[in-house]
């Protein structure tokens, strides 16, 4: 895991400027595609695909990295909440993927997991 002031922009960062907590409690306007106590699911701005949408908890966990003991039972409910929502949405076929750290390309540092369909997908992705 990435040490937090380096994923935080050397200490900048605090929970009440997090963009998807900001969605999460309706701050920001979102299109929202399931919504639960625990989780929030709304569609990518910058689709990457025909169907794009984001899963999010809505407890404030930084990135796959900060996953514990304490917080992981949310991980597998969005699962469920995935396999949900592809199936409301016709989606048969789908990939989930989760950016861990800047490096990786997570832009939002926030645990959230994007769901694409639509389109054929390649290998190796990045």
């Amino acid at each position: 895991m990435l040490p937090k002031d380096k994923f935080y922009h050397e200490g900048e960062f605090s929970v009440s400027d997090c963009l998807f907590c900001k969605i999460a409690a309706g701050e920001i306007p979102a299109k929202k595609v399931y919504e639960d106590e625990r989780v929030f699911a709304f569609h990518d701005i910058e689709p990457q695909a025909p169907t794009h949408f984001l899963v999010i908890p809505k407890e404030h966990i930084p990135s796959c990295g900060a996953v514990t003991p304490a917080n992981s039972a949310v991980v597998g409910h969005i699962f469920e909440v995935i396999a949900r929502v592809a199936e409301e949405l016709g989606m048969s076929d789908f990939r989930v993927v989760s950016n861990c750290g800047p490096q990786a390309g997570q832009s939002v540092a926030h645990l959230h997991f994007h769901v694409l369909g639509g389109r054929d997908m390649t290998w190796p992705p990045g």
